[in-house]
């Protein structure tokens, strides 16, 4: 799972992209303008950009530049209906990692996120660790103190969008935004539930007050600090 920006004017593609990547696991932001891509990216952080190249506001090629000047070395896809080798030229030297031509097949834009995702940050990025517990998501393997803990795929989902953002709060309305998307049961009560049986099975102590899960009143929940 990563956590991916799609930078698309297209609502009709983009919501069709947002469908396929969320049915992948990833979590998706989207945007469809330039300027607003470009304020995301300066104050959150991602792991895949996936960046049209003609937009309102500021282009793809404009905002590529920007953040290769800048330091920033996020992976970066762009998509464009520019088919000609020069243009494709233009997109990897402004620094673009991978460069997709419209129209193109949901399976292959993952694929490409999979290639993008190892070479940027190798296979550690699949490997989080917030204490004891360890999470593998290429082999879908939780463990804490070395021991494995069983966990259904929505309790996974959401343990690993916690520890993947392990600074931050999420309310219950952001995370089902995130992570349950258009399932029947996506309610906050759901998210109540699937939070309790995570703590059953990951927590050492029925003390909610010490929770690994940490439930910050009136905001949401995070993974606890130290």
């Amino acid at each position: 799972m990563a956590k991916v920006l799609l930078v698309e004017d297209d609502l009709v593609l983009a919501h069709s992209i947002q469908l396929w990547l969320k049915g992948e696991k990833h979590v998706v932001e989207h945007v469809a303008e330039g300027n607003q891509a470009l304020e995301l990216i300066t104050f959150s952080s991602y792991e895949v950009i996936i960046l049209d190249w003609e937009l309102p506001g500021l282009s793809g090629i404009d905002i590529c530049r920007r953040l290769r000047m800048a330091q920033n070395k996020v992976p970066i896809l762009m998509l464009t209906g520019r088919d000609s080798e020069e243009h494709k030229v233009t997109g990897l030297d402004c620094g673009a990692d991978d460069y997709l031509t419209k129209p193109f097949s949901l399976k292959e834009l993952s694929a490409r996120i999979r290639a993008i995702v190892r070479r940027s940050a190798g296979v550690a990025c699949n490997v989080l660790q917030a204490g004891d517990i360890v999470l593998d998501a290429e082999s879908h393997r939780v463990t804490r103190g070395g021991e494995d803990i069983e966990l259904m795929p929505r309790e996974f989902a959401v343990l690993e969008f916690l520890m993947r953002n392990k600074n931050q709060v999420f309310s219950s309305e952001a995370l089902l935004q995130k992570l349950w998307h258009t399932d029947s049961d996506s309610s906050r009560e759901a998210v109540r539930a699937c939070i309790k049986r995570l703590r059953q099975r990951i927590d050492q102590s029925e003390d909610e007050g010490s929770s690994f899960i940490e439930t910050v009143p009136k905001i949401g929940y995070r993974i606890r600090r130290g």
